[in-house]
């Protein structure tokens, strides 16, 4: 059923309609198979979201490496065996002559030969079966699926090919089959076993250390349950570490890596991976209520992804709203994510807002304190440079991160706004013979810029604002051949004779109506424009594609492709790279437009 897509979680279908009709047995098998398959899930999204909140894994991480896409999308069917599990149960169940029913709920002694049947028997073949998968033809094969996941995750354990669940399923079985054989079954040991065994197989795949030292310490502890560090080793090393989850198989038959102690002693003191400050910190904001869902450790599938709102989001909304309101009264800046380019380490920071804050004045100064708490926290880590992102900078707000510079004059870190590089994107898609454009938004930061700079290189400009003294500020700011060339309206209508139309606040269709067809609409305005007209071009927002050599990345930046970054935080980058020592807020300085594009160039940015 991996073909089927989203579609396979039908096979789930028959369950719901045997418990809501009610069509289900003596035993209450459909309704007690769906809320074990239930909690399993909800078992593994618990563990995805702990590995990946870093506040809560940064001391005690095993590997320094992250993953990539190509990962995420390898484990993309990670729940299948959950299915397979359930309909293999269920066939046992309703086999005839087999008796394998009319279970009691719980039952005392029929729990401990779960544990013993699983200690014994199921975990000595699993072994075996496990050392057999690593023979050249069997992971050549099977196995290396698996293995190529070399940092794991939490779902890691459960990524295999179809024959090898079908091997591992008839192991795992035994475990629920002697109790019943001795007379001891219960509908209790199907909890205990099938979520149990889901909360080891995710611990084992955590990439950081779960368990104290004071329970490790428990005199033949480590014989007994294995730790994520000591699997670990199994998917670094290969040919070392085979258990499921009890590694006194490994020590009976000399298979034990003699650096599992080791490198679990580094791993639960945070010597495995020490923490250190990254070198750039992007700082981002949630969007809509519904981008929580975005976020790495909600929905590791969907946040691997451009951002799009789906239908079944919206029922949670109400949840989404009282998250806001909660992380408005206790909320701090928080580590989104982390990459690497080269030497630098990267990070995205997220400002504890969503976009409606920033438009309640009274938010502002909310807001600007945490931002504020995340720059002076950088400051004092040793990062090089802080990149503000969308409404982080927006200028009415902080001055496009003057505030903060001004207030602290001391700083080490370097506050860069990143405009200037999203000015050279705009204007990189401005053909090079173009001779008039049309310019909204004009006074903004970006609109100012790109205005001087065209009109300095012989374009007219008509920028269309509202304000005349502000127009006639930004005209005094060119030199005398350029002041000529920029035009001032207060309407839309002189837009109606420009089919290049340079777009920096929405605009409604109606407005969109008034260009002539054959329009390109050069967009800086977040969101995007609605595309009404089929019959005009409209460029994508500012944005670059990383290096080819940048790694780590799994999840997308909102509604980027994947592997890109909006302008403004490939500029903070390229602020780091080429080791500038000054702050970029305020107003952009046109004249170093060229330098900066330049500069984005040499180091393998892409323009999208």
């Amino acid at each position: 059923w991996a073909r089927m897509g989203s579609f396979k979680y039908l096979l789930l279908a028959p369950f719901v309609i045997a418990v809501a009709t009610g069509n289900d047995d003596g035993d209450d098998w459909a309704w007690h198979m769906m809320v074990i398959t239930m909690i399993r899930y909800l078992v593994a999204q618990i563990f995805i979201s702990l590995s990946r909140f870093h506040a809560l894994t940064k001391h005690t991480r095993i590997q320094a490496n992250g993953i990539q896409y190509k990962q995420i999308d390898r484990e993309d069917h990670w729940d299948d065996f959950f299915i397979l599990q359930l309909y293999t149960a269920t066939l046992v169940h309703y086999l005839p002559y087999l008796g394998y029913s009319d279970f009691p709920l719980f039952d005392s002694k029929g729990m401990w030969q779960l544990l013993m049947f699983h200690a014994g028997p199921a975990e000595f073949l699993y072994y075996w079966l496990h050392r057999a998968l690593h023979h050249h033809y069997l992971y050549s094969r099977y196995h290396s699926h698996h293995h190529a996941s070399f940092v794991p995750e939490p779902i890691t354990g459960s990524v295999h090919p179809f024959a090898e669940h079908v091997m591992y399923t008839a192991v795992f079985a035994i475990p629920l089959l002697g109790p019943f054989f001795m007379g001891r079954a219960s509908i209790s040991m199907f909890y205990a076993y099938l979520i149990g065994f889901d909360i080891m197989n995710c611990i084992g795949h955590c990439n950081f250390e779960f368990f104290p030292r004071w329970f490790m310490s428990i005199p033949g502890m480590k014989y007994l349950i294995y730790t994520p560090s000591f699997h670990s080793l199994h998917h670094s090393r290969v040919r070392k570490n085979f258990c499921l989850f009890m590694p006194i198989y490994d020590h009976m038959f000399g298979t034990v890596d003699k650096s599992s102690d080791i490198l679990y002693e580094k791993s639960i003191t945070g010597n495995a991976v020490p923490v250190t400050a990254p070198d750039v910190v992007f700082m981002g904001h949630g969007t809509t209520l519904l981008s929580a869902f975005h976020a790495p450790f909600a929905l590791r599938s969907f946040s691997s992804r451009p951002f799009e709102e789906k239908w079944w989001m919206r029922p949670f909304w109400p949840l989404c709203a009282l998250v806001a309101v909660i992380i408005r009264f206790i909320g701090r800046p928080y580590t989104h994510d982390k990459h690497r380019l080269r030497n630098l380490k990267l990070e995205t920071w997220v400002t504890p807002a969503f976009a409606i804050q920033f438009f309640f004045k009274g938010q502002w100064p909310w807001i600007n304190s945490k931002i504020e708490e995340a720059i002076l926290e950088a400051d004092r880590t040793g990062v090089k440079v802080v990149g503000l992102g969308a409404l982080n900078k927006n200028e009415a707000l902080n001055g496009g991160g003057v505030l903060f510079v001004e207030k602290h004059p001391d700083l080490r870190v370097r506050v860069v706004h990143g405009n200037t590089l999203t000015a050279a994107a705009v204007l990189q898609k401005i053909p090079s013979d173009v001779t008039e454009v049309f310019v909204t938004g004009a006074t903004s930061k970006l609109g100012r810029a790109i205005s001087l700079y065209l009109a300095e290189r012989g374009v007219k400009v008509i920028m269309m604002t509202k304000s005349k003294e502000r127009f006639e500020k930004i005209r005094a700011e060119a030199g005398d051949s350029a002041a000529p060339l920029l035009h001032h309206c207060e309407t839309m209508e002189p837009g109606s004779k420009c089919n290049q139309w340079i777009v920096g606040r929405f605009c409604s269709p109606k407005e969109q109506a008034i260009a002539p067809a054959g329009t390109t609409f050069h967009q800086f305005v977040v969101p995007p424009l609605l595309e009404t007209r089929s019959d005009c071009v409209y460029t994508e927002l500012p944005a670059f594609a990383m290096p080819e050599d940048a790694k780590d990345f799994k999840t997308c930046e909102m509604t980027m492709d994947r592997g890109c970054v909006h302008a403004c935080h490939a500029g903070a980058i390229v602020h780091t790279l080429e080791g500038w020592d000054f702050h970029e807020v305020g107003a952009i300085d046109h004249t170093k437009i060229d330098s900066t594009w330049e500069a984005a160039m040499k180091h393998g940015f892409t323009l999208k």
